[in-house]
């Protein structure tokens, strides 16, 4: 077991050990962090890494079935993340690209709007970043940024205010309204990674390189973040959704921040951990992805994924 850094607060009363490989143990050491090692120690390999594992199965085994057909031959899907049909029967469209069908004037066809409201029906009840953390192919790109920054230990960047995600979501709208074209998905990262991983990468390479080297480099977070009007889209969607995360343990948090260092967006955090400006625990704003991370990086055990209506502390 790695030694425990105490600290003494005013009137000498200890505070609670702090992990010194933890971001706060780390930053009173001057070492580089390794958030989640505390929770490793405590819950073993796999416990510490249980929802990140099964993301990762997630993401992989949507892009495998997407993927055999064109590669194997077996068409168990056919299409893409935009639309596709499964077993030759079951439409999926995003909803996302609905919405800028409609704003270009182009009404979709029968199937795309049946497969759009499936879709839609999904996230509305679970989670609109659901399709953040769980789904998008690009989310591995940016979850590797942030890996190998915090490993590195590169610190500040510049990122653009969380709201412009918003402000691009009604700027790629007016463009299909004033062009009648979808233009968005002709650069759209997620579109171009999945239809790179099929007929080559090309000019996928440079959008997707740009957007780890942006977030690796200039902006933490920032792809996803800050910019991506498709996440912003899927926020609006998760609003009153059924799926949160809770820090139902809050009394036993030991301020490691270790939550907040791998959070892909860590404001949500501080309300529901703090009680600033709340009293339950729940994280109710609709950015949080529902990644699970802060439930596998901590070794007290403060977060859980549960439902809205459970709002008890324990």
């Amino acid at each position: 077991m790695s030694t425990q850094t105490t600290s003494v607060m005013a009137g000498g009363k200890p505070e609670r050990t702090v992990p010194p490989t933890s971001v706060r143990g780390a930053a009173m050491r001057g070492v580089v962090a390794r958030p989640g090692h505390e929770a490793i120690e405590a819950k073993g390999w796999f416990g510490a890494h249980k929802w990140l594992l099964l993301r990762r199965a997630s993401q992989f085994g949507i892009l495998a079935l997407f993927l055999v057909g064109p590669w194997l031959g077996w068409w168990i899907v056919k299409g893409n993340l935009a639309s596709s049909l499964t077993l030759g029967v079951l439409p999926l469209t995003d909803p996302f690209l609905i919405a800028q069908q409609v704003a270009a004037g182009q009404w979709p066809y029968r199937e795309a709007l049946l497969g759009g409201g499936i879709v839609l029906a999904f996230y509305l009840l679970l989670g609109g970043r659901l399709f953040c953390s769980w789904v998008c192919p690009v989310n591995l790109v940016t979850d590797a940024a942030a890996w190998l920054r915090r490993r590195l230990g590169l610190k500040g960047g510049k990122a653009p205010a969380a709201s412009t995600r918003y402000w691009l979501l009604g700027f790629v709208l007016v463009i299909a309204a004033a062009t009648g074209s979808l233009a968005w998905e002709w650069v759209n990262p997620v579109s171009m990674f999945h239809r790179g991983l099929i007929f080559g990468f090309g000019l996928a390479w440079g959008i997707v390189g740009g957007i780890f080297f942006y977030d690796l480099l200039i902006a933490p977070r920032g792809w996803c973040g800050h910019l991506c009007p498709q996440g912003a889209f899927y926020a609006l969607l998760g609003r009153a959704s059924v799926l949160k995360v809770s820090a139902a343990r809050r009394s036993a948090c030991n301020d490691c921040m270790d939550c907040f260092a791998v959070c892909p967006e860590p404001q949500v955090i501080r309300p529901a951990l703090k009680a600033a400006g709340q009293d339950h625990p729940l994280i109710l704003d609709a950015d949080c992805t529902t990644c699970g991370r802060c439930v596998d990086v901590c070794g007290k055990d403060v977060f859980r994924i549960t439902t809205r209506f459970n709002r008890s502390e324990s």
